[in-house]
């Protein structure tokens, strides 16, 4: 049972990094100037090597505990399952829209991320751990650069004022799963190898006001939408995995 919970919970981190990587890669070669377009399609990187280091390590414990009839893969875990097999949070599924958008959504996840990893650290099992000590360090300059760009574009012109509002209007209610355990966090939070949200949430919220504050943004408060951690999405996520699995749906087994 313990196995099964630890391959959910690794799971989740991984699809979480591995849809918001793809997310931002798409606009690679499509950003407002190319320092930026550079910056952007480095942080999809960084999160698509987060989620190749917790992917295969899901592929040892599912290998391990013998679920397969064959050896699963890295490349299986992101390419071959089905949305509902998918334990990311809703919030990185969203769709780009606009700069205002992605940069809303980023920090939002970034924020949470930064203070996530700052807990697995510490976490009991000793994979997980190394994995958060890595990525802490990429997740602190994604955190950086998305708050910079909320306060430039917060306080910028009354347009991008309007934009950023907006944004965190339509993304604000997909926050509050960031802080909802899902079954296999509850069974694993009391041995000491998953992350006590209620640590993380005082934490994050205290920056993300701090950032709006200076941005001249308001903080919504609708926090209500979840389920994605379950396996229940919205529809941007069956778009995203149609694309991103087009090429190793239509050539099994092809290597690149």
């Amino acid at each position: 049972m313990k196995a099964r919970h630890l391959i959910n919970y690794t799971l989740h981190l991984a699809d979480n990094a591995l849809v918001l990587g793809h997310r931002n890669s798409e606009w690679t070669g499509h950003g407002p100037i190319l320092e930026q377009d550079i910056a952007l399609s480095n942080i999809a990187l960084d999160l698509i090597g987060q989620a190749r280091y917790l992917y295969q390590y899901a592929a040892r414990l599912m290998n391990a505990a013998g679920d397969a009839k064959s050896p699963v893969t890295e490349d299986q875990l992101a390419y071959l399952r089905d949305s509902w097999d998918f334990r990311n949070c809703l919030l990185v599924e969203q769709a780009n829209g606009d700069w205002g958008t992605t940069i809303v959504r980023q920090f939002l996840f970034s924020a949470w991320q930064y203070y996530f990893y700052r807990e697995l650290r510490g976490s009991r099992d000793g994979e997980l751990s190394a994995i958060a000590e890595k990525s802490l360090k990429e997740v602190t300059y994604h955190l950086r650069w998305s708050g910079e760009w909320v306060i430039r574009l917060g306080d910028g012109t009354e347009e991008s004022h309007a934009r950023m509002e907006k944004a965190l209007d339509q993304l604000w209610m997909y926050t509050g799963e960031l802080f909802l355990p899902a079954d296999y966090e509850q069974w694993l939070v009391p041995a000491g190898i998953a992350v006590d949200l209620a640590q993380v949430q005082p934490l994050w919220a205290a920056r993300v006001q701090e950032v709006l504050k200076e941005a001249t943004l308001t903080v919504p408060t609708a926090m209500a939408q979840k389920g994605g951690k379950q396996g229940r999405h919205t529809e941007q996520l069956g778009y995203l995995l149609a694309e991103m699995q087009f090429l190793q749906r239509a050539y099994p087994g092809c290597e690149w």
